[in-house]
């Protein structure tokens, strides 16, 4: 591990605000809440549109029409987690910069994860004029479930991974 990065974690996990939340009975519970809840925001409504691009469920609406109803909300969800995500990070962020799961996740949300989202909220309006959902858009929509699925199992692992 660069030890200037293990150096930038010290100074991080050392910044007033992480030893307030470190400290304070309360505050780190809430923080993990405040992250969970943008996780579920930001999550729920990707899978939303993932099993519609899959053509799983009702088809009440095309993936785009449910893509653009859920953009708000699904970005909102976004801020929230990544607030909250550095907010606990920066608790412990020496030992997260050499916990192989946590980095892991980031490793997978980070490239693969919000690059692969952000495309298929570019090709989805391409993808809905087709008659029937291309195959792509479904191969898209169960590569980000399924990396969706690593980065929170990879999160589950963070406590028990060195």
């Amino acid at each position: 591990m660069d030890s200037s990065l293990v150096m930038f974690g010290h100074w991080l996990q050392n910044r007033p605000y992480a030893l307030a939340i470190a400290g304070s009975d309360w505050a780190y519970p809430f923080v993990q809440a405040t992250h969970f809840t943008g996780l579920s925001i930001w999550v729920g409504t990707n899978v939303a549109v993932d099993l519609n691009l899959m053509g799983v469920g009702k088809k009440s609406s095309p993936p785009l029409q449910l893509s653009d109803a859920l953009f708000l909300w699904n970005w909102i969800g976004f801020a929230i987690a990544v607030t909250g995500g550095f907010l606990l990070f920066s608790v412990s962020a020496e030992t997260y910069l050499t916990n192989m799961a946590f980095l892991t996740k980031l490793g997978l949300l980070i490239p693969l994860g919000l690059v692969l989202h952000v495309v298929i909220q570019q090709k989805a309006p391409e993808w809905e004029k087709a008659s029937q959902t291309p195959s792509v858009a479904k191969l898209a929509g169960i590569a980000e479930l399924l990396l969706w699925f690593s980065v929170a199992t990879a999160a589950v692992l963070i406590p028990y991974v060195g």
